[in-house]
């Protein structure tokens, strides 16, 4: 969320803003119904207090019409309170539900617009080469070499889930291992999270734990909810902590299972593991001073880039427009792999993003820091991103490492976990 007191002083500038990123929000309702909110407080507090005066004087009363009438007195203040208490509740509910839901504040250098406004800013090591033979796509590949199994897990879980066999299991940990080695060299601590989280843990993160929109899934008659990423645990990790300043940066690399409902996800753009109700996915998250976070949001991206240009996968960078983006990113940047059996021809689809949050989550969460020497306390800033979503890592391994006689070859840097160098072929025909 927005610092009050920034949207008050700031409400053209916070409606212009929502208006950018397509967020319906009446700010000037807001600013005008705080305003009410402040005012009457400032009554409440001062009937409150004259009710106290009048309490302690009931005792001094010098007869019995003048302490009834100093208690009537009294009984009249403590109603006008609770009146007053009333409106501010009222009041306070409409303008805490316009507060919750705007968004954060966006950076200037971002694109203004749709998902069309959305501006390239660079390509991958890799370039994309034409494929002189039949392109396949995943699900045809893994048909052909026995590595997923959808209709097996439809009859278990149904649509969205699947089964990986064979090299596309070890693929699925050799990945897991790949981007964590590359990520403690980097100084992120490993971390496995839990698969749940409280409700209030999800949406001070900016998820939606319940309600039509939700992409969540609850647990019924528990405040418990599965994770559509570590993120949601990471960033509640030091939910109501203050952190010293000397240890900022924390950069934390976390492994979990990522669980989303895709309600409205269909067709050809979607099919096999593109959009999944299950996947693994190492996370990177930071908690950093304010100054340190657009530099941290430049590494992170950086990071991305670096696992998949070791991959071998061509991709590229995209600097996500306003509309676009999700209520706590500042900024947000895309990593979309090229994808030769997606689309007619190929297309790009997203492996990875970045997002830098500034202090919106860390103020949902009171999450602050302290620097030695001085009073008072800050909010840290939160950065999250992807370093490799594994379902659809496999989709652009898969593909784009495809060969004429349909074999996979395997990156490089992941043969010293999978054990051999291609999938099926002459490799595979001698075994």
């Amino acid at each position: 969320m927005l610092d009050k007191r920034f949207i008050l002083e700031n409400a053209e500038s916070v409606q212009q803003n929502c208006d950018a990123r397509g967020m319906k929000a009446d700010v000037a309702r807001f600013v005008k119904l705080e305003t009410e909110c402040r005012s009457l407080q400032q009554e409440i507090e001062e009937l409150s207090r004259q009710a106290n005066v009048v309490s302690k004087s009931i005792g001094q009363a010098k007869d019995d019409a003048e302490r009834e009438a100093r208690k009537e007195e009294g009984r009249q203040l403590r109603e006008s309170k609770e009146a007053k208490q009333a409106d501010f509740d009222r009041i306070d509910a409409e303008a805490g539900a316009i507060y919750r839901s705007l968004p954060n504040m966006t950076h200037p250098e971002s694109p203004r617009g749709g998902e069309d406004a959305s501006r390239e800013l660079r390509k991958g090591a890799t370039q994309v080469t034409p494929m002189r033979f039949p392109v396949q796509d995943h699900v045809q590949l893994a048909e052909q070499h026995d590595l997923i199994d959808f209709e097996g897990a439809a009859r278990i879980a149904g649509h969205g889930f699947y089964f990986l066999r064979n090299e596309a299991a070890l693929l699925e940990m050799a990945l897991q291992q790949y981007a964590v080695e590359l990520l403690v060299k980097e100084g992120f601590t490993p971390t496995i999270t839990p698969d749940l989280a409280r409700g209030e843990i999800l949406a001070g993160v900016g998820y939606i734990p319940r309600g039509p929109e939700t992409q969540i899934y609850t647990v019924e008659n528990f405040d418990l909810n599965l994770v559509a990423t570590s993120e949601i645990t990471l960033g509640g990790l030091y939910a109501g902590i203050t952190i010293d300043a000397d240890d900022l940066p924390i950069k934390l690399c976390g492994i979990s299972h990522c669980f989303r409902t895709e309600a409205g996800a269909a067709g050809r753009a979607s099919r096999g593991l593109y959009r999944v109700h299950q996947f693994t996915k190492v996370e990177m998250f930071a908690f950093t001073l304010p100054e340190q976070s657009e530099d941290m949001h430049n590494y992170f991206c950086e990071l991305e880039c670096e696992i998949f240009d070791g991959l071998g996968i061509p991709y590229r960078v995209l600097d996500i427009a306003s509309g676009d983006l999700g209520g706590p990113a500042y900024r947000k940047f895309d990593l979309e792999a090229w994808m030769p059996g997606r689309g007619d021809g190929g297309e790009y689809g997203e492996v990875t993003s970045t997002s830098n949050c500034t202090d919106y989550q860390s103020r949902r969460l009171n999450i602050r820091y302290k620097t030695k020497g001085e009073k008072g306390t800050n909010f840290v800033h939160t950065l999250n991103g992807t370093a490799v979503a594994i379902s659809r890592a496999l989709i652009a391994i898969m593909e784009n490492c495809q060969q004429p006689d349909g074999s996979i070859l395997i990156p490089e840097v992941l043969r010293k976990w999978v054990g051999k160098d291609r999938i099926g072929g002459a490799e595979d025909d001698d075994e």
